[in-house]
């Protein structure tokens, strides 16, 4: 069966996203636009309805997701405590490509935080979003719309071939603002600790006087038995279907100057900045 299609790309009437917020209390699959990329949702504190997007997205079960909420009201309902670190990247980020780890309660259920003690929270700047998660009334646990380890979309096109039939609605909200991930973060005695990264960068963070850490996970260093700390990153992870070449110079000039190289011979180029933060 072919999932139903919504087009928000022109005319965006919102009392149409009350249909797929149904289905999210439901307990079926949504696929939506966000600002950084697609994501495929359900109803956050439905343990069955998580369970399906590991299912559509053959993901892994200990890989935790994110819960993405409208508003602070939603927050407070899912964690422990919000401290004032907290609460200065949320006045920052918030709505916006920022997730933040915070202890989490009780409800928040085991399926959606790989069994861990906290919870990955973000609030979306996209309308359609932000308005979907008002409509559905409960926190939608929505990884990348994308089949585990493949690229992320950024456009419905991208997607549909894998995930249509395999959710109730999709809304197609054209191409994304962002086009990557959000950053996620935990605070841990005051330090921010970037668990994975994404589109706030850590001089973001920085200029606001807090002090920033990455963590080695983002590395790929695990020690045996260690849990994953955020979504998206113990596991193949965004990959292309094409060779990619890592270029690093500490000299800006001399990295432009290769990436141009390379792009003449129609190579996919990965920029490493800096190595300032690990």
């Amino acid at each position: 069966m072919k999932s139903k299609y919504i087009d928000f790309r022109n005319e965006q009437n919102y009392e149409e996203l009350k249909a797929p917020a149904e289905a999210i209390k439901q307990g079926k699959l949504v696929l939506f636009p966000t600002e950084t990329v697609y994501g495929i949702g359900a109803n956050a504190l439905d343990e069955e309805a998580v369970k399906k997007i590991y299912i559509a997205k053959g993901r892994a079960s200990d890989n935790p997701l994110i819960a993405h909420i409208a508003n602070l009201e939603m927050l407070k309902k899912l964690v422990m405590e919000v401290g004032k670190v907290e609460e200065k990247l949320i006045e920052k980020f918030w709505p916006g490509p920022l997730t933040i780890v915070f202890k989490k309660k009780p409800v928040v259920p085991d399926v959606i935080t790989g069994g861990l003690d906290t919870v990955a929270i973000r609030m979306p700047s996209d309308i359609i979003a932000h308005k979907l998660i008002e409509y559905s009334n409960c926190p939608i646990a929505a990884p990348s719309a994308n089949i585990s380890g493949k690229p992320s979309g950024t456009q419905v096109e991208d997607v549909i071939g894998e995930l249509d039939g395999k959710v109730e609605y999709v809304i197609d909200g054209g191409k994304v603002d962002i086009g990557v991930e959000s950053t996620v973060i935990r605070v841990i005695d005051g330090v921010v600790h970037i668990l994975r990264p994404g589109k706030v960068t850590p001089e973001d963070i920085e200029n606001l006087g807090i002090p920033v850490f990455i963590e080695k996970q983002i590395l790929g260093e695990y020690k045996e038995g260690e849990k994953v700390m955020s979504p998206g990153i113990k596991y193949k992870h965004y990959a292309p279907n094409t060779k990619c070449v890592l270029v690093y110079s500490k000299e800006n000039s001399k990295m432009v100057e290769k990436i141009n190289e390379l792009a003449q011979n129609k190579k996919t180029v990965i920029i490493c900045k800096t190595r300032k933060y690990w």
